[in-house]
C-alpha cells in the first residue's frame, strides 16, 4: 500500500474528524453569536420560499440515504430478505430524485444570491467557499450515482460501494481504517469521499453549523402574554376568554 493512500484513507479522516469535532465546540464556545444561517429572507422571500424547501427536502433524503449505505452491512439486507437488485433499484431512484432536488434548490439558491443586490452584499467569502465545496460535492455524489446506474443498466457496473466504501467508512470508527477497502473504490467514489471530507473540515466555520439548531426551548418556556396599552376602546373593555 502506498504512502499517499495511508495519509489519503488513514490519516485524514482523522484530521478532518478533529477538525470538525474541535471546531463545533470552539465555534459553540466563541461564537454564539455567529451561530445562526445569515438569513437572508428580509431581502428576498419569493424565490427563497421556492428553492429552500426544495434543497433541504433533497439533502435530507440524501443523508438518509448515506446513513443507510455506509452504515447498514450487505449481509443484514440479504438477511432482512432484500436482494441486491432490489437494493440498487430502490438506491438509484431515490439517490437520483434526491440528487437532482439538492441541486436544483442549491442552484436556484446560488441563483438568487447572485442575482438579487442584496443578498449579494450579504454574501461573504466564505459563504463562496461553503458553495463551491458544498456543490462539488453534490455533482460528485449525483455523478457517482449516474455511473453505478449505467454500469448496473449495460452490465459493467462499478465497483460495489458497500463492499468498499462502507466497509472502509466503519472501519474508521474502530480505529482500524481499511485502506485497502477504500483503494479499490472506483475513482467516482473517491473524488466524492474527497469533497465530503472537505466540506465536513468547513462545516464548523460555515453558516451550515445550524444544522445543529433545534429550537426545542421553545417546546418548554412560558407563554408570551400580550397586553394593550389603550384601556378605552370596546376590544380592550371586552373580557379575556380563559386558556389559549
Amino acid at each position: 500500500m502506498s504512502e499517499g493512500s495511508w495519509l489519503l484513507w488513514g490519516v485524514l479522516p482523522y484530521v478532518v474528524l478533529a477538525v470538525f469535532i474541535g471546531g463545533t465546540v470552539w465555534r459553540y464556545r466563541y461564537d454564539r453569536f455567529g451561530w445562526t444561517t445569515r438569513s437572508s429572507q428580509l431581502y428576498e422571500s419569493r424565490l427563497l420560499r421556492i428553492a429552500s424547501p426544495v434543497f433541504h427536502f433533497g439533502i435530507l433524503v440524501v443523508i438518509v440515504g448515506h446513513v443507510i449505505g455506509l452504515l447498514i452491512p450487505e449481509s443484514w439486507t440479504r438477511a432482512a430478505g432484500l436482494s441486491d437488485t432490489a437494493y440498487h433499484v430502490v438506491a438509484l431512484g431515490l439517490g437520483l430524485v434526491a440528487g437532482v432536488c439538492t441541486l436544483a434548490g442549491i442552484s436556484l439558491l446560488i441563483w438568487r444570491r447572485r442575482t438579487v443586490g442584496p443578498v449579494f452584499s450579504a454574501t461573504t467569502r466564505n459563504d463562496k467557499l461553503m458553495y463551491l465545496v458544498l456543490v462539488t460535492a453534490i455533482l460528485a455524489g449525483l455523478a457517482t450515482t449516474l455511473l453505478s446506474g449505467i454500469g448496473e443498466l449495460t452490465g459493467r457496473p462499478q465497483t460495489d460501494y458497500r463492499q468498499t466504501v462502507s466497509v472502509w467508512f466503519r472501519s474508521i470508527w474502530v480505529l482500524r481504517p481499511d485502506v485497502e477497502a477504500m483503494s479499490a473504490a472506483a475513482t467516482s467514489f473517491k473524488v466524492h469521499v474527497l469533497t465530503g471530507l472537505a466540506l465536513f473540515a468547513l462545516f464548523p466555520f460555515t453558516r451550515l453549523v445550524h444544522a445543529f439548531s433545534a429550537p426545542v426551548g421553545y417546546l418548554f418556556r412560558p407563554y408570551i402574554v400580550y397586553r394593550t396599552r389603550d384601556t378605552g376602546t370596546a376590544a380592550a373593555r371586552r373580557p379575556v376568554p380563559r386558556g389559549w
